[in-house]
């Protein structure tokens, strides 16, 4: 119904001017809800026809005061006298609906507003509320069908996907933005390289460095760190020290990310000697810098440098250890043997232990067949993962308890807790091929499993011999070390002998930390094909050229 008409029905004249006015006088005295019922009164008693700026109003009162309901009551009316085609209505609306994750309602709302906007704005607030609750495939959907998408959209997607680890989707859609003409900020770099770190994609990374570059992009302290981290990450420890050699170390960061990859690369000695190099530049370190210089310490057997830098946190520099600080500390201990210490630090935490830790202790049990303190180690554990009942399980093969072992199996099944799939991947011709355990489905299978099987005859006259006690399953001697012969490493291994020519390095990524039996195979294998073979697992790198690992078999 028309104003015009309320006048000639209703016989009090209410000018809007006045009433919104009036209306608005309680929202900035801060009274939202006297404007709400102020609203249904006028309605109610008076001859009054709301305006578009009426409703503008009351949905800002409903946003102040959160009240979903009363703006969904207002929706249905806006739907009446159809004003949802206006932006001051259905902007403030949209905002609503997401702010108080109705993302339903969001999502019809921005259907409709599609006819008549082409703005990216709303489609942005729509892929923000999606993302931040993990929902990427919906964001998707919208991101999809928005007409127009600007630097924010793509940037919001990238972003959304590093999250949701879809590393995959993260390079496509780079990809994709740079074909669409506009140009990526540090914000969408950043992004990207992080997704390259994380999947190993070293040729992709090389390429957005490489573009970084053309662009002439100014390289702050997060791009720097960035670009540390990726060639860190992908094997190639020595580029990212001649970029953090030749870039700004004015920011912590910086330094704390290249500490952290010569750790994960087993540098002990080089990051004893960077940090020493950082206070001498007089920056002050931080938590994450003392994670960093712990876990070097676990991966290198520095039990009396671990001592110290924990010690000087608290004394040197007043930072209090955190779990990621003791964690590391009992991991350097447990590594090391000393597992009566490390079970000792970790009852005395100021910090509730978490499962990281329980199963850094759990691990060196295995390893060192301390069965008894394994399954104290195992109760002590709130929860357990497909991991902890592996670990468990190693050790009682390991001692031929072979009872305890297949009754661990039957708790896990009946809390239907999964296996952690292992995986293996290796890049190569800009394609990245995967692989898991026994798995026969790539084009190349066949020739794959007639290069490992060449390997594994050649690696046996080497002296290699297949650590069989750690097949958890009590089956024959043939059967476990055909088990142990089909781990996806192998596979990926193999696939890299059977596409790359003599002498080429072999890069190899893996999800979960790698087995002792497939480590002494990679060592061995070097040593055959007079190769370096890189492998990346969940823990570290390990380099192996000659017969020999970098980690010196400390692991």
């Amino acid at each position: 119904m028309s104003y015009a008409n309320c006048l000639k029905k209703h016989p009090y004249r209410i000018v809007f001017p006045y009433v919104n006015s009036i209306l608005r006088a309680s929202l900035e005295k801060g009274s939202p809800q006297k404007l709400l019922k102020d609203y249904s009164t006028l309605l109610r008693f008076t001859a009054f026809c709301p305006d578009y700026r009426t409703y503008a109003l009351l949905l800002r009162a409903c946003a102040r005061c959160s009240d979903l309901y009363a703006a969904m009551e207002i929706h249905c009316h806006l739907t009446k006298v159809g004003l949802l085609s206006n932006q001051h209505i259905t902007h403030p609306l949209l905002k609503l609906y997401i702010a108080h994750d109705r993302m339903l309602e969001a999502r019809e709302l921005f259907w409709s507003m599609l006819e008549w906007s082409t703005d990216p704005f709303h489609g942005n607030l729509m892929l923000t509320g999606f993302l931040k609750s993990g929902q990427l495939d919906k964001a998707y959907q919208i991101f999809k069908r928005m007409p127009v998408k600007d630097l924010v959209s793509w940037n919001s997607m990238i972003a959304g996907a590093v999250r949701s680890s879809h590393l995959k989707d993260v390079m496509n859609l780079f990809s994709r933005l740079v074909s669409s003409g506009l140009v990526p900020d540090g914000f969408s770099f950043s992004s990207v390289l992080s997704a390259c770190a994380r999947a190993g994609a070293r040729r992709y990374g090389v390429w957005v460095h490489q573009l970084m570059t053309e662009l002439g992009l100014e390289i702050n302290h997060i791009l720097s760190s960035a670009l540390v981290d990726m060639y860190a990450k992908c094997g190639r420890i020595d580029v990212a020290a001649e970029i953090f050699n030749t870039v700004k170390r004015n920011h912590i960061s910086v330094w704390n990310t290249m500490i952290s990859g010569l750790a994960a690369h087993g540098l002990g000695s080089d990051v004893v000697i960077l940090f020493r190099k950082m206070k001498s530049e007089e920056l002050v370190p931080d938590g994450v810098t003392f994670v960093a210089l712990l876990t070097a310490c676990s991966h290198c057997g520095m039990v009396e440098e671990a001592r110290r830098y924990f010690k000087s946190m608290t004394t040197e520099y007043s930072i209090t250890p955190e779990v990621e600080h003791y964690g590391a500390l009992v991991d350097t201990l447990s590594r090391a043997g000393l597992l009566d210490e490390a079970y000792n630090l970790v009852r005395s935490m100021n910090v509730k232990p978490d499962a990281v830790i329980w199963r850094a202790l759990l691990s060196a049990c295995r390893r060192y067949r301390q069965t008894k303190l394994g399954e104290v180690t195992v109760e002590h554990m709130t929860s357990h993962g497909s991991g902890d009942y592996t670990l468990l399980s190693n050790i009682y093969s390991s001692a031929n308890r072979w009872n305890d072992s297949e009754e661990l199996w039957k708790r896990r099944k009946q809390k239907k807790i999964r296996k952690s799939k292992g995986l293996s991947w290796v890049e190569l011709g800009g394609s990245t091929h995967e692989f898991k355990a026994g798995d026969r489905s790539h084009p190349d299978t066949e020739d794959i499993y007639r290069v490992l099987h060449e390997l594994s005859k050649r690696a046996k006259a080497e002296g290699y011999a297949p650590l069989t006690e750690l097949v958890t399953k009590d089956v024959s001697e043939e059967e476990r070390e055909e088990l142990l012969t089909f781990h996806s490493e192998k596979l990926a291994v193999a696939y890299s002998v059977l596409k790359t020519g003599p002498g080429t390095e072999i890069m190899v990524s893996k999800n979960l930390q790698t087995c002792s039996d497939c480590h002494e195979w990679m060592k061995i294998i070097s040593k055959v094909l007079c190769r370096v073979i890189i492998m990346r697992d969940r823990i570290r790198f390990h380099r192996f050229e000659s017969g020999c690992c970098s980690c010196k078999d400390y692991w």
